[in-house]
Order: C-alpha cells, then sequence, then structure tokens
C-alpha cells in the first residue's frame, strides 16, 4: 500500500482477547512525499525517496501481514487498516495498590505530585477493601431483623486502611506526619510540640500537601482520614521506588478503577464529579484489553516504538496496557441530562 508521507505518525492498538490490531497511518504534513508502507511481523517499513525508516514491535507482539483488511482514508486521521496480531506477553499495568501497601509491613504514604512525605513508617496489620455505597440497603433486604450496622459507618482502627473504589481510609490519631489543613480551623487542639493540627467536627476538612499545597483528600472524623487514590502513593518504607510522571500515574489510577468497577458491578458507565458533587464528564468503557503503541518519526535511521509516556525516555521495549473510554464533557451546560 502507499501513503503520502515526509513525517510518519504511527498508532497501533492490539487488542489482546480478540487478537485484532488497529493500524493507523497519519496523515502527511502539506508538501509531503510519496511513501511505500511494508508491514512485517516485527516491524514497519516506511520507504520514501529521502530514505527508509523502519519501526520495530515491542517483543512479544507479532503482526499477521497476510491478515491486511479493511483500508481506508479518513479525513484529518490518515490511513487505517485492520489485521490480526498476537500479544503473547501480559504487561503489568501501574497498580493502585503497588502503592505495595501489604499487610505486616511498614509503609510510607507519599504525596505523589512531589514526594512530600505524609505518613511515616506505619505498619498496616491489615488491608480491608469497603463495601460498596449501597451496602446498608443490601443489608436492609437480606437480614429479618433490624439493620445491627444502622447509623455505624466502618471507620479503621489504628493499624488499618480501607480501600474504597477511590480512596484510602487511615486512622492518624497517633500520627505526628499528619498534614496541615488548608485554612487553619477555628477550633484545634495540639497533639504534638511540632504543633500538628488535629480538627474537630464542623472544622474545614480539605487535607493539603505542606510542600506542593495540592489536595491530598478530607477528614472524615476526628480520627480517619481519607486520602484520594490519585494524590497518594503507598511504598514499602525504607525502600527506593521509581518516580512516576503525573500525568502517567492518574491514568493508570483512573484506568484500574474502570475496570475494577466493570468486572465488579457489571456496568460500563461512569461519571466523574467534583467534590461539589458536579459531575464533569461522562465516560462509557469500551476496551479494557489494549495495547497501545505509537510512534512519531521524521528521520530515516532505525527506531523502535516509544512508550506512551515520557517520549524521552529510551526504554521501549514493551507497549502500553490501556483502556479505550468514550467521553462526554458536561461543562457549559452540556450533556445535561
Amino acid at each position: 500500500m502507499a501513503a503520502a508521507a515526509a513525517e510518519a505518525r504511527v498508532f497501533l492498538e492490539v487488542r489482546k482477547r480478540l487478537q485484532s490490531a488497529l493500524l493507523i497511518l497519519g496523515d502527511p504534513n502539506e508538501g509531503g512525499l510519496p511513501m511505500d508502507v511494508c508491514i512485517t511481523p516485527t516491524s514497519l517499513q516506511m520507504k520514501s525517496p529521502g530514505g527508509c525508516t523502519e519501526l520495530w514491535l515491542p517483543a512479544g507482539v507479532r503482526l499477521v501481514p497476510s491478515s491486511c483488511r479493511g483500508l481506508q482514508h479518513v479525513a484529518g486521521d490518515g490511513l487505517h487498516l485492520r489485521l490480526q496480531a498476537r500479544a503473547e506477553f501480559s504487561t503489568k499495568p501501574i497498580s493502585v495498590f503497588n502503592q505495595s501497601s501489604q499487610a505486616q509491613e511498614c509503609c510510607t504514604f507519599y504525596c505523589q505530585s512531589c514526594g512530600e512525605i505524609i505518613i511515616r513508617n506505619r505498619k498496616l496489620l491489615r488491608l480491608l477493601p469497603l463495601p460498596h455505597e449501597n451496602w446498608g440497603a443490601l443489608v436492609d433486604e437480606w437480614c429479618c431483623h433490624a439493620n445491627p450496622f444502622a447509623n455505624k459507618p466502618l471507620h479503621p482502627q489504628e493499624n488499618d486502611c480501607f480501600t474504597g473504589d477511590c480512596f484510602f481510609l487511615v486512622n492518624l490519631r497517633h500520627d505526628l506526619q499528619q498534614p496541615r489543613p488548608a485554612v487553619a480551623p477555628v477550633e484545634t487542639r495540639c497533639l504534638s510540640s511540632e504543633n500538628h493540627l488535629k480538627m474537630k467536627p464542623k472544622a474545614n476538612t480539605k487535607v493539603i500537601c505542606k510542600r506542593c499545597k495540592v489536595m491530598l483528600g478530607e477528614t472524615v472524623s476526628s480520627e480517619t482520614t481519607k486520602f484520594y487514590m490519585t494524590e497518594i502513593i503507598i511504598q514499602p518504607s525504607e525502600r527506593n521506588f521509581p518516580i512516576i510522571p503525573r500525568s502517567q500515574f492518574v491514568q493508570s489510577v483512573i484506568a484500574q478503577c474502570l475496570v475494577e468497577l466493570s468486572s465488579a458491578r457489571s456496568t460500563f458507565r461512569f461519571t466523574l464529579q467534583g467534590h461539589n458533587g458536579k459531575t464533569y464528564i461522562l465516560l462509557w468503557l469500551l476496551n479494557s484489553d489494549s495495547l497501545v503503541i505509537e510512534a512519531l518519526e521524521s528521520s530515516t535511521s532505525i527506531k523502535k516504538f516509544p512508550l506512551l509516556e515520557d517520549l524521552l525516555k529510551a526504554d521501549s521495549s514493551s507497549a502500553w496496557n490501556a483502556v479505550k473510554v468514550l467521553y462526554q464533557p458536561c461543562i457549559k451546560s452540556r450533556n445535561a441530562e
């Protein structure tokens, strides 16, 4: 097949369960030269009068050139082509709980944005998932007597960590590393000589990182704090761990939450809401088994596909696990219903 391009923009999505792939060769810049594209099981070759660019697939991904079909040109996007593919490995996404919050091990809670230590050397004896938000109604349906859990919130003890759909609940009763609230409440009482503050009911409940001023969570009670999974990373104490780019971490957390929720509740439609309950985005989960590979090459040297993150990194030996979503924004009175 032939296309016109001076710059090769390539996007490849491999469906692991279906063993199929969608290949997109981006539209050329104005004034591009003709180019011949050759697909092999392990690479893509793009030849033009100016030279040849060869892009290698990550190890474990193989294409079936003889299965090419459905060639079409999409205006503003490029050439689309479908073919069979084999993904012989399973890459691991960034886990929300790796975060390696393993029971019986001392863990440290960090602000994911700046690395500030929020809770130091906390030994977690129990890591327990919370029931979903309708658990009280289910108890009413199944119990033949009065609900024994009515008006009794599930709060963690000192060495517990409760996990919700998108947050952690931690008991900070004896913690000297408790982050300060965003605005000092009117009523506070001192916990230590370092003047850490503990908030009473009706005080400001925001929990803010002392270094970068990011909102990390909110206080639930005088002893329990809710930390948002997108803002906190949990790691074993006294161990080094790689710094994860902010956008990559947030994408991975949201993707894993969508996958876990869709598996547990058999639903694929979600909303993203703010702290005030306002809905900002509607999401519909389409695919959760995709491997995504993307490349932008303007030189004639032989290069590999980079990871879908910081393109300056040299490691390009694997592809990204990804989920595909359809989204609708709800800002400016759009999609109000």
